[in-house]
C-alpha cells in the first residue's frame, strides 16, 4: 500500500498530525487501520512494528499534538505524558557524543520521536509550524520558504483551489 496523504515529507510530528485529512469533502485516516500505520511507519522510515500498542501511543500522540496546534486545552499535559515514557542517553562515541533515544516500552518509541520532534521545532522556529490557509484544510506543515510567508500545504492543491473560487466569486459579483 502506498501512502494516500496529500502532503508528505514534513517533521515527524507534523506527519502524524497529518495522518487526517480532508479528500473531496470526507474526512481521511490513515491511522484507521494497522495496515495504515505500517504504512505511515515506513513512510517515516522507523523502526517500529505495526502493532496495536504502538497505534495507541501515536494516537494518543496525534491527539496531543493536534489540540497544542490548535491550541486547545489539555495537550501540553497530553504531550507530556508522552515525553515521560523516553529521554536521549548521551554517550561518548569513537566519533564523538551520541545521543540515543530511549523509551520505557517499544510501542512508545515513534510516539516520542513524534512528541520530542515537536520540542526541536519549537525550539528551532515555532512561528515556521503553519496550518493551511484553506478553510476546508486540515493539515499542517513546517514553513522552510526563505521570508516564512508560505500560506499553503500545497500551492497545487490548496492555493490553487482557494485562488480559484475567489476568482470565480467575482467573476459571478461583477457579472450580477
Amino acid at each position: 500500500m502506498t501512502d494516500p496523504r496529500p502532503l508528505l515529507g514534513e517533521p515527524l510530528p507534523l506527519d502524524l498530525v497529518n495522518t487526517r485529512w480532508t479528500e473531496r469533502g470526507a474526512s481521511r485516516d490513515l491511522l484507521d487501520s494497522l495496515d495504515g500505520l505500517a504504512v505511515w511507519i515506513e513512510s517515516n522510515d522507523l523502526t517500529a512494528e505495526s502493532t496495536p500498542g504502538v497505534l495507541e501511543a501515536l494516537l494518543y500522540t496525534r491527539d496531543a499534538l493536534n489540540s497544542l496546534l490548535l491550541g486547545e486545552t489539555g495537550g501540553r499535559r497530553r504531550l507530556n505524558e508522552v515525553l515521560e515514557h523516553g529521554r536521549v542517553r548521551r554517550t561518548l562515541g569513537p566519533g564523538g557524543p551520541v545521543s540515543v533515544p530511549e523509551t520505557d516500552e517499544p510501542s512508545w518509541y515513534p510516539a516520542w520521536l513524534a512528541a520530542d520532534g515537536y520540542l526541536k521545532l519549537l525550539d528551532e522556529a515555532p512561528d515556521r509550524i503553519k496550518s493551511c490557509a484553506h478553510p476546508d484544510c486540515v493539515l499542517h506543515f513546517y514553513d522552510v520558504s526563505k521570508n516564512g510567508t508560505r500560506r499553503w500545504c500545497s500551492m497545487a492543491g490548496c492555493g490553487n483551489r482557494f485562488k480559484a473560487s475567489r476568482h470565480y466569486a467575482r467573476q459571478r459579483h461583477s457579472a450580477g
